[in-house]
């Protein structure tokens, strides 16, 4: 059962069969991975005939075909929900789009670099392609007349890889009394000022949403495209994940702002973004993965080694398709199958809503179909469950505080 998984995975075999017998044999539990796969099964059917489509017959480019067709069914029906009227039309609809993220129920708050520190940092190794762009001479002038917030962004895209490395080396001397606690921000960047400078980031990503994790924002980035097909669809999710993951690491922060080199530690997540929070039955654990699991349990079962900096509302999320719901009950189609797909002719076709929603937007073929979300899912979903396991779960507690030896990694594709 275990080549059904990975396959969806693309995972190197037999790496990934050890790797869950590993799994199997730490946790005490047998038949996880056949539990899964009979559960992703029986969804994908479900969701099959809810499209109308008969799962004995069904062909890959059929299902995708229909998936995509529901996409853009649920876009024109949201988009006027929130009320946009020309639904394809970028500028108007991004105003209707922040407005509803905006209104989700959800836990806004995070731990970011103050704005006063983030200014020292530019006046201490200013910007200068950005200054030039922006017509100004001075760095005390443009952070006196710019939102720090855009700045920030816009850094990434006009100063190179040579400027953000010695930036990056500037970073490591930051410390926890740095950060704050405050909401994120949702920032529209100016579209005449910095249309220009975010055409690589979004011809490269091919949508124009965006977050720094440092700062504590999401972001709107400019566009040439006047008109983009289910911005909607594709433009809330997104917003939605980077709430989550800025809140994700807002909580990896606070965590490891006991630890002597924190400047360090921040600069290395925000680069590399390592996984190996901690090690479960020989395997590396993201703290993706640790923060959803915890993040489930009640406020009386926090576990004591977050304390005292890590408190129960750091650890809560929600899914990116579960806060559509707020603005749309029609929506639940898509409720709990991020981690749900089926192999058609080699790749998987997904029910993850990230995948399907910017696929269909980008007007993607069949064969040329995402299913990125959909495998970071099924990887945390599968370590979700063993973890559940009392002996796993106190495994990975005691390493949070500790140096970690490394232990033998999966083969990720």
């Amino acid at each position: 059962m275990a080549h059904v998984l990975s396959d969806l995975l693309h995972a190197e075999e037999p790496l990934f069969s050890l790797a869950l017998q590993q799994l199997e044999k730490a946790s005490g539990l047998q038949g996880i991975d056949a539990r899964l796969i009979g559960e992703i099964i029986e969804k994908t059917k479900q969701s099959q005939r809810a499209l109308g489509l008969d799962p004995t017959d069904t062909t890959g480019g059929e299902f995708y075909q229909a998936l995509v067709a529901r996409i853009a069914a649920d876009d024109a029906r949201l988009a006027k929900k929130i009320g946009g009227t020309d639904i394809d039309n970028v500028r108007h609809m991004i105003p209707h789009i922040i407005k509803a993220a905006k209104s989700v129920k959800a836990n806004w708050s995070c731990w970011a670099l103050k704005r006063s520190v983030a200014k020292e940092l530019l006046r201490k190794m200013p910007p200068t392609k950005l200054m030039e762009h922006l017509n100004y001479r001075s760095i005390d002038s443009m952070l006196k007349q710019e939102p720090i917030d855009e700045l920030y962004t816009a850094i990434r895209f006009s100063e190179g890889p040579e400027w953000l490395n010695k930036y990056d080396e500037l970073f490591k001397t930051v410390t926890p009394s740095d950060f704050e606690t405050r909401d994120i921000s949702l920032v529209v960047m100016d579209h005449d000022k910095y249309v220009g400078l975010a055409g690589h980031f979004v011809a490269k990503k091919r949508h124009n949403i965006t977050h720094t994790k440092e700062m504590g924002t999401i972001v709107v980035v400019p566009m040439e495209q006047a008109t983009m097909k289910g911005i909607t669809m594709k433009s809330l999710p997104l917003i939605f994940h980077y709430l989550n993951e800025v809140r994700l690491y807002s909580a990896f922060f606070k965590l490891k702002q006991v630890e002597k080199n924190f400047g360090e530690v921040i600069v290395t997540t925000l680069i590399a973004d390592p996984g190996n929070a901690a090690s479960m039955a020989g395997q590396y654990v993201h703290w993706r993965v640790i923060q959803r699991y915890f993040g489930k349990l009640k406020d009386e079962n926090h576990p004591e080694a977050f304390q005292p900096h890590v408190q129960p509302e750091d650890l809560h999320w929600r899914r990116a398709e579960a806060m559509l719901y707020d603005l749309d009950p029609e929506l639940e189609f898509w409720k709990d199958k991020d981690y749900v797909g089926m192999m058609y002719d080699g790749a998987p076709v997904t029910l993850n809503l990230m995948d399907v929603s910017l696929s269909a937007s980008n007007e993607e073929t069949y064969d040329n179909r995402y299913s990125y979300h959909f495998r970071e899912s099924l990887w945390n979903e599968i370590f979700m469950r063993y973890m559940g396991q009392k002996n796993l779960e106190d495994q990975i507690l005691s390493q949070l505080d500790n140096d970690m030896i490394a232990p033998e990694t999966l083969k990720r594709a």
